[in-house]
């Protein structure tokens, strides 16, 4: 197998069902179909004919989602099996053999995997800690080369939350254009600011940009395993050729269900629920963590469903994580998925009071193993 198994992937797969407190999940407690739809659209669903649709997309989402980015229409628009198919069916399209791809690190790390399988060159340059997560361009001025296809960006950033400015997307464009490079970026937390505010999108600012998105974080609906490229028309008619090699389609539940959750005003529905559930609980987490003075090290983030933490225990992250699971039945994410020793991830999207309880859990473990 020439794949590199997706660390962070299987590690929650195998474990998050299986605890009484999953504090992993980086989105937001998900909707039920009851309290997304009305009867009339339930009922429709329920007679809904179960074929295939239309397989890059129902023209009523994908005109929703252009909705979404400036200067864009349906035919900028492909539909995907969530955002993770997206970023398969991108790289795949991007990308050949020995092409350089710089990424953005820390970050989701499929595409790192991606790249790796199909024989290209992935390089990091760093979001620094010390410095509140701000992204350090000058060494991506340095690492980018005639060789470099992409530059890989995850906006808002998972797992640290940051969101880029409009001063250093610009400078990104600038430094992709200086080597004639694909800026991608996974926007899956667009929307998701405490501040309430969506932030501007890549789409619309160089004619070598592709974005992803999705309706599992910041809309607060995985289970419809619903994602999209955003891009030039001519390339968005390529990814559709690779769509039609990988799954075909997404759901035609889910093409109807979207569209729904994209019209204006239940689009506003959902990102203020979800805003106000950040909200509360980063102000709770954070009051948790405060209480150990400087035991635990954070920023707190602009956007997204996740808070990434430093801690000073000696104690390995992946050690800490199982054995929190184990002894304890909860589970956080260890730092090590994202290549960084002595941090963790945890979820601040689901209830408050799961959280909570989640936490006293490992209030009580840290009293017994290190007596704080």
């Amino acid at each position: 197998m020439n794949i590199p198994i997706f660390e962070l992937e299987r590690v929650q797969s195998l474990f998050e069902n299986t605890v009484d407190y999953n504090l992993t999940e980086s989105g937001f407690h998900p909707y039920t179909l009851n309290e997304l739809l009305d009867k009339q659209q339930i009922d429709t669903l329920t007679n809904t004919v179960l074929g295939y649709g239309q397989t890059n997309g129902s023209i009523p989402l994908r005109k929703r989602i252009s909705a979404l980015y400036n200067g864009a229409n349906e035919e900028n628009v492909l539909v995907t099996n969530g955002s993770s198919e997206a970023n398969f069916i991108a790289c795949h399209t991007l990308l050949e053999k020995g092409d350089e791809v710089v990424m953005m690190v820390p970050n989701y790390m499929q595409i790192w995997g991606i790249a790796e399988e199909m024989g290209c060159i992935p390089k990091a340059f760093q979001l620094l800690e010390e410095n509140n997560w701000k992204p350090d361009l000058e060494q991506l001025k340095k690492l980018v080369t005639s060789k470099t296809k992409m530059i890989a960006l995850c906006n808002p950033n998972n797992p640290t939350g940051y969101t880029l400015t409009k001063e250093e997307m610009k400078e990104i464009i600038t430094i992709a254009k200086s080597v004639d490079a694909w800026v991608y970026c996974d926007e899956v937390y667009r929307g998701a600011a405490l501040d309430g505010n969506v932030r501007q999108s890549f789409m619309g600012m160089y004619d070598k940009v592709m974005v992803n998105g999705g309706l599992s974080k910041a809309y607060a609906l995985p289970g419809l395993r619903l994602g999209w490229l955003v891009g030039p028309e001519k390339i968005i008619a390529d990814t559709w050729a690779y769509h039609d090699y990988t799954s075909i389609t997404a759901g035609i539940m889910s093409h109807y269900i979207g569209e729904i959750a994209l019209q204006p005003a239940k689009r506003l529905e959902i990102l203020n629920r979800n805003r106000t559930m950040l909200n509360e609980n980063l102000k709770a987490v954070k009051e948790w963590l405060n209480q150990y003075g400087d035991l635990f090290e954070y920023t707190a983030p602009q956007s997204g469903g996740m808070l990434f933490i430093k801690y000073n225990l000696e104690i390995n992250s992946t050690e800490l994580a199982e054995w929190l699971r184990k002894e304890k039945s909860v589970f956080i994410l260890a730092g090590d998925c994202y290549g960084m020793d002595y941090h963790f991830r945890i979820g601040i999207g689901e209830r408050k009071d799961y959280i909570l309880a989640g936490l006293e859990r490992i209030k009580q473990a840290l009293k017994e193993r290190f007596d704080i």
